[in-house]
């Protein structure tokens, strides 16, 4: 349990009003937050010991998986998650005050690759032909149109990045679909999990695996190490293992504690059928506030 973390050093992809910031001060509210300006900074910083834990997103609802936390747990980094946040995201398009009267005529959007997927309707019908720049975060975008008050320029963000950085909302709740949430990692060097009062669900394991050959029904055999033993799987999900063309591991979120017997179970019939099986641990999911 991870109990003594509160209060220590957390990494979240920064800067401060960032979404990863609001997940991460929801959940741990006594501790001292540490920005950092790309998710790898943010894993390494745990991974080197110069934080307690690191907060990072890892899937969003209308854009899927963030590929480059997944990469990196698989490939980079030896950590493990001790909880998931589950935020609601509403993205609105920010200007500087000195540009509120002109925001229809402006230049240049800025903000996450995420956030400019996640409202892509809206900028092609209000904003064809407007150049989308891609930023770090929608804060560092956010800050970025402060720091230019003579530039007809936009941010896409929250509303609390508007207020940080002394912006005007000229058009709130862009995203194309209602239901926009994202899944944040908290990320840890102990295979642990945090407690806290308020866990919206039961336990819940991420696997990542490889399977055994590229042979008919490899993953099938797989799925029904899980089927048989009624496991439930709440994502199953594959990326390139960057050896060559067809070559994938997978990323698999079973709902149920790893140390349950019917867990291990599956953990060595897939080690029987020459699976290379990671696991990322056994975590709580927590709703944030809005």
């Amino acid at each position: 349990m991870l109990q003594e973390q509160w209060g220590k050093r957390i990494a979240y992809l920064g800067p401060e009003a960032s979404f990863t910031y609001l997940a991460t001060k929801g959940l741990f509210a006594e501790s001292w937050l540490v920005p950092y300006t790309t998710i790898p900074e943010c894993i390494e910083a745990v991974a080197d010991g110069k934080v307690d834990l690191a907060v990072v997103p890892v899937e969003n609802a209308l854009e899927g998986s963030v590929p480059l936390t997944v990469d990196y747990l698989f490939h980079e980094a030896d950590l493990f998650v001790t909880a998931e946040l589950l935020s609601k995201i509403q993205q609105h398009l920010m200007v500087h005050k000195n540009q509120a009267a002109c925001w229809k005529d402006i230049k240049a959007i800025y903000s996450h690759p995420h956030a400019l997927a996640q409202c892509h309707k809206y900028l092609f019908y209000q904003f064809a032909g407007v150049p989308l720049n891609q930023y770090s975060s929608t804060a560092a975008a956010a800050k970025l149109v402060s720091e230019s008050p003579d530039e007809c320029i936009a941010a896409i963000g929250n509303s609390s990045a508007a207020a940080k950085y002394g912006l005007e909302i000229v058009e709130k709740n862009i995203h194309d679909f209602h239901f926009n949430h994202t899944r944040f990692f908290v990320l840890s060097k102990e295979n642990g999990r945090v407690t806290k009062g308020g866990a919206s669900s039961g336990p819940k394991t991420t696997f990542m695996l490889t399977l055994p050959t590229d042979g008919s029904g490899a993953l099938h055999q797989v799925l029904s190490v899980f089927a048989w033993r009624k496991l439930n799987l709440s994502k199953i999900e594959s990326r390139p293992l960057k050896t060559g063309l067809g070559d994938y591991f997978f990323i698999i979120d079973v709902l149920a504690d790893e140390e349950e017997p019917m867990m291990k179970g599956a953990v060595e019939e897939l080690g029987a059928l020459g699976c290379s099986v990671k696991s990322l641990g056994t975590y709580y999911t927590y709703n944030t506030p809005e």
